[in-house]
C-alpha cells in the first residue's frame, strides 16, 4: 500500500519481505530530500527540524526509515502546467481580427499550428487555445475570401447593367 508523499508505510505485523523492509535506492533518497526541501521552503519545517530530518533521510536504509523521515508531512499539490505562450498569442491574433481587420488573420493560424505542434512536444496547456486562435483565423481568411468575391461580383455586375463592357471590343470602322 502506497500513503503519503510515495512511500510504503511499514504498519504492524507486516511481514519481513514487505516493501517497507526492502532497501531504498539513492533516488528514493533523494526524492524523499525533495519533500523535505520543500517543506522547509513552505515552513513547515523549521531549520533544527529540516537538518535533523536530512540527515535520517541521507543515511536511511530501507523504505520504512524514509516513510518514518517524511510520514508526517502533507504531500505537495502538483504544480500546475505551464500554458503555452503560442497559443495564447495565436487566441489574441484571432480575437484581434474583430479590431485590427485582416492584418491579424495569418499570425492567428500560423501561431496556432506552431502551439499545437509544441504542446504535443512539451505537454504544456493550451491545447484549446491554440485551436480557437486557428479557427478564428481561418474564418477570418474565410470571410476575406468571400469579401473579395463579392466585391467582384459587384464590380462585374455593376458594370455590365450599366453598359459598360468589362473587355473592351475594338470596333474597325468600315470604309
Amino acid at each position: 500500500m502506497t500513503v503519503g508523499p510515495g512511500y510504503g508505510v511499514a504498519r504492524p505485523g507486516m511481514r519481513m519481505g514487505s516493501r517497507a523492509q526492502m532497501r531504498a535506492a539513492s533516488a528514493d533518497r533523494e526524492h524523499s530530500v525533495e519533500l523535505l526541501k520543500s517543506a522547509y521552503a513552505d515552513g513547515r519545517l523549521g531549520k533544527d527540524e529540516y537538518d535533523g530530518r536530512l540527515e535520517r533521510a541521507l543515511s536511511a536504509t530501507t523504505y520504512a526509515d524514509l516513510d518514518a523521515v517524511v510520514a508526517d508531512l502533507p504531500v505537495a499539490k502538483p504544480s500546475a502546467r505551464r500554458t503555452n505562450g503560442l497559443a495564447i498569442a495565436s487566441l489574441a491574433c484571432g480575437a484581434g481580427q474583430i479590431v485590427a481587420g485582416p492584418l491579424t488573420t495569418i499570425p492567428a493560424i500560423v501561431l496556432g499550428h506552431m502551439a499545437r505542434k509544441q504542446i504535443r512536444h512539451t505537454g504544456e496547456e493550451g491545447g484549446a487555445l491554440a485551436l480557437t486562435g486557428m479557427l478564428l483565423g481561418y474564418a477570418g481568411a474565410a470571410l476575406i475570401v468571400l469579401g473579395v468575391l463579392f466585391v467582384l461580383f459587384v464590380v462585374v455586375t455593376f458594370a455590365h447593367t450599366a453598359g459598360v463592357a468589362v473587355h473592351p471590343v475594338v470596333r474597325v470602322r468600315g470604309g
